[in-house]
């Protein structure tokens, strides 16, 4: 699949309540997490951009819904912009193993059953991701990922991800 039409986003307006402060921003090698997770993104789509606490990309259908409202709202905005799909990260997630982007960016729908917020979303499924949002009580980006038939691909290796600070160090 082309990355003509494919917005990267990585979801950063989580509560950090492990870290301690807000996340995205933390540094490692001189750059913020979130930063870094956008550098990730970069070579698979036309463009990256941080959804985090400003805003700029309002979780849908209402804040606090975790990584789903995260994945709907980058949904909306981006077929606002005329984008066809969405590939996701998490701030957190600074480094992948190699292949991983790239694997998901190939499929229509696809997610990483080690990590699900990892995933490339085709932004004609907003409808039904807001329909699973109102009607599922015990919801999950994997339980999504499954209900839209994405196909799973697998990390093949560990993905660090940073929860505290002292995850940020053993980095």
């Amino acid at each position: 699949m082309s990355n003509r039409h494919i917005l990267g986003v990585v979801l950063a307006g989580g509560q950090s309540s492990r870290f301690g402060s807000d996340k995205a921003q933390a540094v490692l090698d001189g750059r913020a997490l979130a930063e870094h997770a956008r550098a990730l993104l970069a070579p698979h789509v036309e463009r990256a951009v941080i959804a985090g606490r400003d805003g700029t990309i309002p979780d849908l259908p209402s804040p606090e819904l975790g990584p789903l409202g995260g994945i709907a709202g980058a949904l909306d905005y981006a077929a606002g912009l005329g984008f066809t799909s969405v590939l996701t990260i998490a701030c957190d997630m600074p480094r992948l193993p190699d292949g991983l982007l790239e694997a998901l960016a190939r499929r229509a729908s696809a997610y990483c059953p080690d990590a699900p917020v990892l995933g490339h979303w085709e932004t004609r499924s907003l409808g039904h991701l807001l329909n699973h949002i109102a009607t599922v009580p015990r919801r999950s980006v994997r339980g999504w990922a499954e209900a839209v038939g994405a196909i799973p691909i697998s990390a093949g290796a560990r993905i660090p991800n940073v929860n505290t600070p002292q995850d940020l160090d053993t980095l």
